[in-house]
């Protein structure tokens, strides 16, 4: 049997997770599947829900679902963790709880009804929302 390098394998049930390297993962995972205009948005401060929250747009309900669940998929590989998924059957809107990260995954239109990101920028004059980098 093959054993995983050390740098991806899942910690122990109960460690705490590395809250930046689930954020890098997460923005790895949505530049990878091709998601479009994704930010990134610090919570720390403004709430204690999460630390990050990423939003994301997928072309289509086929897509938005497919990175939703691949992301829940890489998140459980490598932090052992399993994230709540909300809103797949429809998948015009999905969110996943990954406990510090909370990612939003939109169509267009939904996105821009709901228009999060003008939402959780109160307070701050650059709102605190970054384009993310992968």
């Amino acid at each position: 049997m093959t054993e995983r390098p050390a740098e991806t394998a899942a910690p122990e049930a109960g460690t705490p997770i590395d809250v930046e390297d689930l954020h890098k993962l997460v923005l790895q995972s949505l530049d990878d599947d091709q998601a479009v205009e994704v930010v990134s948005i610090p919570l720390t401060g403004k709430s204690n829900i999460a630390d990050h929250m990423v939003i994301a747009s997928g072309r289509s309900t086929r897509q938005v679902a497919s990175m939703a669940v691949k992301l829940a998929d890489k998140i459980k590989e490598r932090f052992g963790r399993s994230v709540r998924i909300e809103g797949l059957p429809a998948a015009d809107w999905v969110l996943i709880d990954a406990d510090d990260v909370i990612v939003h995954i939109f169509r267009p239109e939904v996105r821009n009804f709901y228009n999060l990101e003008r939402m959780w920028a109160f307070g701050d004059e650059s709102g605190g929302v970054s384009a993310a980098r992968g």
